[in-house]
C-alpha cells in the first residue's frame, strides 16, 4: 500500500512555482509564456507524466519485447520515440524548450547529417532518419526534462528506482542460475537461445528486464547514485526500502558479472567521499554507511549463491583485465581514454562527409543490402566517438563530440558550485551522468535512453523547489 500511495503522488505532482531559473541558463527555458491563462491546475502535469512514461518504458521495454509482446519486438524497439517526440514538440509549442548553443548545434548537425547521408553516404532516407533520432528527438528531450522537472521530481525518480532494485536483483539472480532456455532468459522476440551474454565459468551475464545486458548495468549504475545519496539522507526515504536497495545493489555487482558496474560504483563512492571532505562533520555518516555495507557483505558472503556469484565475477574480472593489459593500462588507459583518443586520431581517415548517419545501427544492417555499403556497415567502430565520426565524418562527427564534452563540462561546473552550497544531489548524479554523457552509445536504444534520462535529471537537479530546497542539502 505504501508503494501504491507513493505512485499516486508521483502521477499527481505539485509543481513548485517559485523556482528562480535565472541562474540556470542555458539549461532552462523562460516560463513567461508557458502557462495558459485558463489553466487552473498544474500546467506541467501532463508533461511530467510523459517523462515518467518514458522512464517506465525504459525500464520495462525489454520485458515487453521478450515476454509480453514478443511478436511486436521490432516496433517496440522505438516505443519511447513517440513519447519523446510528443514531449519535445509540446514543450517547444508552449515555450518550455530552452534555446541554447548545445541544443541548436546538435539539431543543426542532425538535420545536416540527414542530407549528407542521402547525398554522399548510404543514400537511404529511412536509415538516415533512424540515425538522426538521438540528435533530433532524444537530445532535445534532455532539456525538456531539465526544464519541466525540479529537484523534488528527481528524488521521486530516485525513490522509485530504489523500490525496483531489490526485485530486479531477485530476477537477475534467477536468470544467473537458470539455463538460457528458461523463460526468464528468453531473448528478443521470444528467442529460445537466450538473452544472456558471455560471462565466465559457464554463467552468462543476465539482462534483467532489459533487451540486453547493458541495461542491467546502466540500471544499477543509476540506482547506485541515489542509494549513496539516501545513505547520507536516510530521513528522505523509507529506511526499509533503502536497506533492501543497498542489499540488492551489493548482490547485483557479482550477479551481473559486470566490471562496468563495479567500476562505476567505485567512481560514485569516490565522488561521495570527495563531497564529504568538503564538509567534515558529515564524515560520521560516511563511516556509518561503510559499517552498514560491511555488515551486509559479511552476511551475504555466508550465502552459497552469493559465494558462487563472487567466484564467477572474480574469474571474469581477472581474465578480462589480463586480456586488456591490467586495470590501469587496459581498462582505464585503453577502454576509456584509449578509445576516445583513438577516435580523434583516426578522424582524418574518414570521408569528409562520413559514411552516412545511421549506418552503424541495427536498422542499417537489416535494410542496406548493397555489398559495398554493407561492408561499411560491418566495419563500424564499437566505441561511441569512433562510431559518430564514422557516420558523420570528421567535421560533423567532431562537432557532436565537442557538443557532448562541452555540455558535460558545463553541467559539471554547475554541479560543483551546488556542492559548494552543500547541495549533494547534482554532484552524485554527475558521478554517473558525466561518463555516460561522454561515452554512452546513442546507436543502442537502451544506452540512449539512460543517457537522455540521467543528463536530464542532472539538469533538473540544479533546480531546487524553493519550498523544500533546504531538505536536499548536506
Amino acid at each position: 500500500m505504501l508503494f501504491l500511495n507513493y505512485l499516486k503522488q508521483v502521477f499527481n505532482p505539485n509543481y513548485c512555482p517559485s523556482v528562480n531559473t535565472s541562474t540556470l541558463s542555458p539549461f532552462t527555458a523562460s516560463n513567461k509564456h508557458s502557462v495558459p491563462e485558463w489553466h487552473n491546475g498544474d500546467p506541467y502535469k501532463s508533461l511530467k507524466q510523459g517523462i515518467w512514461l518514458y522512464f517506465i518504458l525504459l525500464i520495462f521495454e525489454g520485458a515487453l519485447r521478450k515476454w509480453m509482446l514478443p511478436g511486436l519486438s521490432t516496433p517496440l524497439l522505438i516505443i519511447r520515440d513517440p513519447v519523446a517526440l510528443w514531449l519535445v514538440f509540446t514543450s517547444w509549442r508552449r515555450g518550455l524548450l530552452p534555446q541554447n548553443f548545445f541544443l541548436s548545434g546538435m539539431v543543426l548537425v542532425g538535420v545536416t547529417g540527414i542530407y549528407t547521408a542521402i547525398l554522399a553516404g548510404h543514400g537511404n532516407i529511412y536509415v538516415a532518419l533512424f540515425g538522426a533520432r538521438p540528435l533530433l528527438i532524444h537530445f532535445p528531450l534532455i532539456f525538456v526534462i531539465g526544464s519541466i522537472f525540479n529537484q523534488e521530481d528527481v528524488l521521486k525518480i530516485g525513490r522509485i528506482l530504489l523500490w525496483l532494485v531489490f526485485p530486479m536483483t531477485v530476477l537477475v539472480a534467477v536468470q544467473f542460475y537458470s539455463p538460457q532456455s528458461a523463460f526468464v532468459n528468453r531473448g528478443i522476440g521470444g528467442d529460445m537461445a537466450g538473452a544472456g551474454f558471455g560471462g565466465a565459468m559457464g554463467y552468462f551475464r543476465p539482462p534483467g528486464t532489459f533487451s540486453f545486458t547493458n541495461g542491467t548495468t546502466l540500471f544499477y549504475q543509476l540506482a547506485a547514485t541515489f542509494i549513496l545519496f539516501f545513505l547520507i539522507h536516510p530521513t528522505r526515504i523509507n529506511r526499509l526500502v533503502l536497506g533492501a536497495a543497498t542489499v540488492g545493489l551489493l548482490a547485483a555487482i557479482p550477479l551481473s558479472i559486470s566490471r562496468g558496474l563495479f567500476f562505476q560504483v567505485v567512481v560514485s563512492v569516490v565522488f561521495l567521499v570527495f563531497a564529504m571532505t568538503r564538509n567534515p562533520k558529515f564524515m560520521l555518516r560516511i563511516l556509518g554507511a561503510i559499517i552498514a555495507v560491511a555488515v551486509i557483505l559479511v552476511l551475504l558472503s555466508n550465502l552459497s549463491f552469493f559465494q558462487t556469484a563472487i567466484e564467477v565475477f572474480m574469474s571474469r574480472f581477472t581474465d578480462a583485465n589480463e586480456n586488456e593489459g591490467g586495470v590501469v593500462k587496459g581498462v582505464i588507459g585503453n577502454r576509456y581514454l584509449g578509445w576516445m583518443l583513438g577516435a580523434l586520431s583516426s578522424a582524418l581517415d574518414i570521408p569528409l562527409l562520413g559514411n552516412g548517419l545511421g549506418i552503424a545501427t541495427n536498422v542499417a544492417i537489416a535494410v542496406l543490402t548493397d555489398p559495398i555499403t554493407n561492408s561499411k556497415v560491418m566495419g563500424t567502430p564499437d566505441e561511441e566517438w569512433g562510431r559518430t565520426i564514422y557516420e558523420l565524418g570528421p567535421i560533423l562527427g567532431l562537432s557532436v563530440v565537442f557538443l557532448r564534452v562541452g555540455l558535460d563540462l558545463t553541467i559539471a561546473l554547475a554541479s560543483f558550485r551546488k556542492l559548494a552550497s552543500k547541495d549533494l544531489l547534482p554532484w552524485m548524479l554527475l558521478s554517473f551522468g558525466s561518463l555516460t554523457l561522454l561515452q554512452a552509445q546513442w546507436a543502442q536504444p537502451t544506452s540512449l535512453g539512460f543517457c537522455t534520462l540521467i543528463v536530464g535529471l542532472m539538469i533538473a537537479s540544479l533546480r531546487p523547489c524553493t519550498e523544500n530546497s533546504n531538505n536536499t542539502s548536506l
